[in-house]
């Protein structure tokens, strides 16, 4: 489907359920921008919940923070659980402009929602010529290394750098092995899952995506992932003084009840620190990576942003949409009254 026809799709129906047309643009541009670089855990897949939840109340159809806390280089927005892409709209805004006066600055938010990518975000500050680092806290995914219970999300990271030729260098990664929707994918579409990527409920590694869903996603690189989870969770809540650990909902639980997560937003203004080269030293090392010596087999090698830019490039305003996510959103535009059909 064109990309263009699929965010016009998206944002019909989110303006169905009285959300103003720019913020349902944005909210549209932010998944489906997931979905073209192949990211589609964090795309188009996640509407039918969003819409759930706006029907239910537990995502409010304000678009704008209030401002909890001002103290120039650092601001705490309450987002009330409106859009998870609004809030990080508006909290990109007033970063870009304290950053500019202050060299660093940080925007922290609380009862936010779901917002996409981090580096959707990240990727922002970095096309302002900033160094632009995103995170986020979700309800608890991930045992503790040897546990067989929920203590922490898979809470996820972004880094972008601006470089001199304009790719962007964008680090982009959850805590955990894998995505829950990868594995709400595999499951919708009858497919197992990669070992490693889950335990059952029991804290038993399993292939199995139903098993994984209602069980737990394990961490990336051990008690490695583990640490930086738990640490971003405490930075996201409790700077935010926003929702930390359980205090976080499910995101597909009820959804009447809001999702609470937290959100923190950082950049950096690499010309404060009388630094003029810091895009050119990143294309450079970009190349390095680029043209390091490949294991056989491998005809390619990329740096951190390449395969995303890569998947933009190779769509050409197209979007692959698996049946089974195409099904899901006819199904929802039925729901609202847009009359599309999409195939």
């Amino acid at each position: 489907m064109r990309t263009d026809a699929l965010e016009r799709l998206v944002q019909r129906i989110l303006v169905k359920l009285r959300v103003p047309e720019d913020c349902a643009r944005i909210t549209a541009q932010s998944l489906v921008a997931a979905d073209v670089e192949g990211i589609s855990s964090h795309g188009v897949m996640l509407l039918p919940m969003y819409v759930d939840r706006l029907l239910a109340g537990s995502v409010s159809e304000h678009t704008e923070c209030q401002v909890m806390h001002d103290g120039g280089a650092a601001v705490v927005l309450d987002a009330a659980n409106i859009l998870g892409q609004l809030s990080s709209h508006q909290a990109v805004r007033i970063l870009v402009g304290r950053t500019r006066k202050h060299g660093l600055a940080s925007v922290a938010v609380r009862n936010g929602f779901h917002f996409g990518t981090a580096g959707f975000w990240a990727r922002q500050l970095a096309e302002e010529d900033l160094i632009g680092v995103v995170m986020c806290n979700t309800r608890p995914l991930m045992p503790a290394p040897g546990g067989a219970q929920r203590v922490v999300g898979n809470n996820p990271l972004a880094i972008a750098l601006p470089s001199g030729d304009k790719s962007t260098f964008v680090v982009d990664m959850a805590t955990s092995a894998t995505a829950m929707g990868k594995i709400r994918l595999a499951y919708a579409a009858g497919t197992p899952i990669p070992e490693g990527w889950a335990a059952d409920e029991h804290g038993r590694p399993t292939t199995d995506p139903a098993a994984a869903i209602k069980g737990m996603l394990l961490p990336a690189a051990g008690p490695k992932g583990f640490g930086l989870a738990v640490a971003i969770d405490l930075l996201c809540g409790g700077l935010s003084g926003g929702a930390v650990g359980d205090e976080v909902a499910p995101l597909y639980g009820d959804p009447a009840k809001p999702y609470r997560c937290s959100h923190l937003f950082l950049a950096i203004d690499p010309a404060r620190f009388g630094i003029q080269d810091l895009g050119s030293r990143v294309d450079d090392f970009a190349k390095r990576i680029r043209n390091a010596k490949r294991a056989p087999g491998v005809e390619r090698i990329y740096a951190p942003g390449d395969l995303e830019r890569a998947r933009r490039a190779e769509n050409a305003g197209e979007c692959p949409l698996p049946p089974e996510v195409l099904a899901k959103l006819n199904e929802c535009a039925a729901r609202v009254g847009v009359e599309r059909d999409i195939a």
